[in-house]
């Protein structure tokens, strides 16, 4: 059977990274039975106990001291130096991803997390790797740390980053595809909620580990019955509990939602979302076109992304309520922010999951067919040295 591995990281967060690997995965599985797809955490492999705790030390982190996170995820992994080595990182994890690969034997390598990308790219380097690799980029930006002139292929968020891969490390056009984020297929299809409807419905998002500013929000929101709000407090306990706790008939708390098709209904009942801007929701939301409000931002790579999506037009930023319902009202506003919904989509070169799943098979199928023709020449050269050394 072939075999692609996926690489994302931290397993214990349900991180967008891990996200867009299930769904790609799903892509797959869904549509083949031949080919084996497989979810590998590095870390987790070479020390499940480090694993655990850089994710709590992540969390802590970005919660309590916000501005020396971004600080030091622009130092060392955004626009700092080109080509820049983390020769450190490569002495403690290099081994392993080797092995790994030696022991899985796969036909294709998927990253949606930039530390294995970037481990592979050294191994291609070295000679020491010659399975084919492909990067899901799912920010919508490209961070120093990826692998890139080594790796195969490139899936990238929308046309501008797939010109900088262009202009700034040389990878050839056909080696880029640009497919937004890959999100589960729940929801390909827009919302079908009617605008006229009321109350007006809004989503309100903290991602999976239920962060930003959310009470802050909704302590603000008035008991008229004009809005309600559907919380999507993820695995954060403590705030499903201070939301029950404000006792508003407008305001309901969902606990983290891990079925996609059971997200897809809640978009469909959505006149917004307010969110952060990570990739994953940004990309759900853009698919469903629900439009997009910004209330909140985590530092380091969601402050990159909102710079982005703001000068395409993809998000509105606001204070309080009283400004989405204004956006929402102005009929001008939202014709332009369709317009800007069009744009982003009409770049791209693979518009649904079967385009993706074509591509990603022929990979597969190309690297099973070499492997063939090897194994043909190694049988016939054995049986050629074996008939020589008979004489």
């Amino acid at each position: 059977m072939k075999k692609i591995l996926f690489f994302p990281l931290l397993d214990s967060l349900p991180s967008g990274h891990h996200q867009v690997a299930n769904s790609v995965m799903n892509y797959v599985s869904s549509r083949s039975t031949d080919i084996q797809c497989k979810k590998i955490d590095l870390l987790n492999r070479w020390n499940p106990h480090l694993e655990s705790m850089i994710t709590k030390t992540y969390l802590g982190w970005i919660q309590k001291f916000p501005e020396s996170y971004a600080w030091i995820y622009r130092k060392l992994a955004y626009k700092s130096k080109q080509n820049r080595s983390y020769k450190h990182y490569e002495m403690l994890f290099q081994h392993k991803m080797e092995e790994i690969i030696m022991e899985e034997k796969p036909d294709l390598i998927i990253c949606t997390h930039a530390f294995p990308s970037y481990l592979l790219n050294r191994l291609k380097q070295y000679g020491a790797c010659d399975v084919p690799v492909v990067n899901i980029y799912t920010d919508f930006f490209v961070n120093d740390v990826w692998g890139k002139e080594m790796i195969e292929y490139h899936f990238v968020s929308d046309i501008r980053m797939k010109n900088q891969l262009m202009e700034e490390f040389h990878i050839p056009a056909n080696k880029i595809k640009v497919t937004g984020i890959p999100v589960d297929e729940s929801f390909s299809s827009p919302s079908s909620r009617k605008k006229e409807e009321h109350p007006i419905t809004i989503l309100l998002s903290g991602g999976s580990a239920g962060l930003g500013n959310i009470m802050e929000l909704l302590t603000k929101v008035k008991k008229d019955g004009q809005l309600t709000f559907k919380v999507l407090c993820g695995n954060n306990h403590s705030l499903f509990q201070e939301v029950s706790n404000l006792n508003n008939p407008n305001i309901q708390p969902l606990p983290y939602i891990s079925s996609r098709s059971e997200m897809n209904k809640w978009y469909d009942l959505a006149d917004a979302i307010i969110t952060k801007p990570g990739g994953v929701t940004i990309s759900e939301s853009l698919k469903k076109k629900v439009p997009i409000f910004i209330h909140s931002v985590l530092p380091g790579q969601e402050e990159i992304n909102l710079q982005y999506l703001r000068k395409q037009g993809l998000v509105f930023t606001i204070r309080d309520t009283i400004e989405l319902l204004d956006l929402l009202s102005n009929k001008q506003v939202m014709k332009e922010y369709e317009q800007s919904l069009y744009r982003y989509r009409n770049t791209q070169d693979f518009q649904d999951p079967e385009e993706i799943f074509i591509f990603l098979e022929s990979l597969v199928n190309k690297r099973d067919q070499r492997r063939q023709i090897n194994q043909i020449i190694e049988k016939k050269m054995m049986k050629i040295m074996g008939g020589v050394s008979g004489d």
